[in-house]
């Protein structure tokens, strides 16, 4: 069998352009969490109230999934890519009212359109991504531009403990928030002109990778064109892993400061800090695993990196100093891979659901909508003893990884 290649020439440009969006959202995602302590310094909300910043984001994955899913379906990549960085940039600009009127519940309305904006992104760019090039290599190129949204994962709590934390945002709560709206801002204006810019890129014609007549060779062949798509097991199992996956990093993400300000004795700033680290380790990760997928099997690693994070939740769980905040920043780089792994096991073979399902799956991650609030309530109490509600989460992954991924 002929060596399979990564992608083609003639989709560089625009892969470069689709992996530059996993980055984009990977900044959002990660800034949600220095907002997270952030708000519950200066608008005086306490921890499980905070958790409500992610009800707000990973909520609109719920409601904006399935139109942006039909919208591409009807509309294309291209014009599904455009509308997800309107709307992304649509909620930066809206901080700017919320930082006047001073108000959570303004704060929540803007996240809540920025987070339609990601919610489309992501359902968008997944398959986008898998489609450049060869499907027997979906799993390699998914991973690579997963890679990049760790990246925007170390950025975001960067430019953020940066604004928000610095010493020069030390002021009254009006002045800090001030912060908070020029940064906003300033993403809003850097997504409009990528928005502006890859209107102008031409999309080369794509064979459809998930028709019926495609290569016998090809992964995403549908193998039983006449199921539903909730007949396929592999893709309902999914959808759950998706949503288990995405609740463990939404409140693990949520209380790493917290953890390292309440277990560890750091400010908040050095805590913020040590979250640009943290997101380090995911990234990390991410190539880290994209290179070992060459050698072993998606799924089987998978399986290997939900147990090393059930083991790391226990250790961060008993609060034993430098060892279990070790194994707190080794949870994320255990988190690296699950995502996008999970959606392209949970795509395979599905030929004209595809799209349908890659929409399913987007709308999987309303897991992090709830658990950060869950996770509040414990952590009110005792925040290290909060981590081990993930573990319910990594337990499931598990399951799908060591036996619910195959394709029947």
């Amino acid at each position: 069998m002929d060596k399979v290649k990564f992608t083609e020439k003639r989709f560089i440009i625009v892969f470069i352009f689709v992996t530059s969006l996993f980055m984009f959202w990977g900044i959002a995602h990660s800034m949600s969490d220095v907002l997270n302590k952030h708000f519950q310094n200066v608008l005086k909300v306490s921890k499980s109230q905070s958790g409500l910043i992610q009800l707000s984001v990973f909520g609109a994955y719920f409601v904006m999934s399935i139109p942006a899913g039909l919208f591409m379906k009807k509309y294309g990549y291209k014009m599904g890519v455009l509308l997800g960085l309107t709307l992304f940039a649509l909620g930066t600009f809206l901080f700017v009212p919320a930082a006047q009127a001073a108000s959570f519940s303004y704060f929540r309305l803007a996240l809540f359109i920025l987070g339609c904006g990601m919610a489309t992104l992501e359902t968008v760019a997944h398959p986008f991504a898998a489609s450049l090039g060869d499907q027997r290599a979906s799993d390699q190129r998914v991973n690579f531009a997963q890679s990049f949204n760790a990246v925007g994962a170390i950025i975001g709590p960067a430019i953020g403990s940066y604004f928000l934390f610095g010493s020069g945002t030390h002021a009254a709560g009006g002045d800090i928030l001030d912060s908070v709206k020029s940064l906003y801002c300033s993403i809003g204006i850097c997504i409009a002109l990528v928005a502006l810019a890859f209107a102008f890129v031409k999309i080369p014609a794509l064979t459809n990778p998930h028709a019926a007549t495609a290569s016998a060779d090809a992964v995403n062949v549908d193998t039983k064109p006449g199921k539903k798509l909730f007949q396929h097991r592999h893709f309902v199992w999914a959808v759950l892993a998706q949503l288990f996956n995405v609740a463990a990093q939404a409140g693990t993400w949520s209380y790493f400061i917290n953890y390292g300000h309440e277990k560890m004795g750091f400010t908040d700033e050095k805590a913020a800090n040590f979250m640009v680290l943290f997101m380090a380790m995911m990234a990390a990760g991410r190539f880290i695993g994209t290179y070992l997928m060459r050698f072993i099997a998606p799924n089987k690693l998978l399986a290997a990196f939900a147990t090393g994070s059930i083991i790391a939740c226990i250790i961060v769980a008993q609060a034993w100093g430098w060892f279990s905040y070790g194994a707190l920043f080794s949870i994320n780089f255990f988190f690296s891979i699950m995502f996008p792994t999970i959606f392209s096991l949970g795509l395979k073979n599905l030929g004209k659901h595809t799209q349908q399902a890659s929409s399913f799956i987007s709308m999987g991650v309303v897991g992090g909508a709830f658990f950060p609030m869950i996770m509040g309530t414990v952590a009110n109490h005792d925040i290290a003893k909060a981590y081990y509600l993930p573990i319910i989460c990594y337990f499931v992954i598990f399951l799908f990884a060591a036996k619910f991924y195959k394709v029947k």
